[in-house]
């Protein structure tokens, strides 16, 4: 890893053109060639997992590990300085999360495949991240060839959507019903609503998310509201209610 955050994997130098001109699907094609490997950066904040997915992706013949980032932080300088077909991008990290560096990395990166790679399940994050940008959202306790399949999907410009993120999807758009409350959640105040539902205290997730305690005091609010709920515990039973917690 580099002072930057950034464990680069190839020796040539980065491609020097803003980073908009890298993502466009005609523009990745002519970068890459068909014959090419998919170029693939990983960001996720423990070492382990980036060297298990790394070696298990060296083994590939058609995917190449471009870079690596630590942080969502360093991921906005990896998407700025390589050309990349594909960013799998961790949730939880130290300091800037791979919530809050979604929004940025699409602003910098627009046609950037961004693939969702986290340990919480499906029905946690998968649909407001999906609306926020992501191309796929994978839970880290998948099948290995799961994983393959939707770099794959991804280079080619597509979305990989699972069965589970499939349904989700669709029960928003039944007719019969709206969508539940807590669907209309931002991916920033689903993620407070779920520590607070899992009895952690506004002031150990301003600690854990790097922001004030007044700023989390401001989403528990808008959550409250949301959510109809009058108390922390209110949202324990909603969220038990919905099966989030599982």
């Amino acid at each position: 890893m580099t002072n930057s955050g950034i464990t680069l994997q190839q020796r040539e130098t980065p491609e020097q053109e803003p980073a908009a001109g890298l993502y466009g699907t005609a523009a990745r094609w002519r970068k890459r060639g068909l014959g090419e490997p998919i170029r693939v950066g990983i960001v996720d904040d423990h070492p382990i997992v980036r060297e298990a997915l790394r070696s298990f992706l060296a083994e590939q013949e058609d995917i190449r590990v471009v870079a690596e980032a630590d942080s969502g932080r360093t991921a906005i300088d990896l998407v700025r300085r390589f050309p990349l077909d594909v960013l799998i991008l961790d949730l939880d990290m130290p300091g800037q999360s791979g919530i809050d560096a979604i929004t940025l990395i699409k602003a910098k990166a627009e046609h950037l495949a961004v693939l969702i790679y986290s340990g919480h399940p499906e029905n946690e994050y998968a649909v407001p991240l999906i609306r926020n940008g992501a191309s796929g959202y994978l839970n880290k306790s998948c099948e290995p060839k799961l994983l393959l399949d939707a770099i794959r999907k991804l280079a080619l410009g597509g979305t990989f959507i699972t069965a589970g993120v499939a349904d989700l999807l669709a029960s928003q758009l039944m007719p019969a019903r709206g969508p539940c409350p807590h669907e209309q959640l931002t991916a920033r105040e689903l993620q407070v609503f779920l520590k607070l539902a899992r009895g952690r205290t506004p002031g150990d997730i301003a600690r854990e998310l790097c922001l004030s305690s007044k700023t989390i005091s401001s989403y528990r609010a808008k959550v409250l509201e949301k959510l109809q709920a009058r108390s922390n515990s209110d949202l324990t039973y909603y969220a038990l209610k919905h099966r989030l917690l599982e």
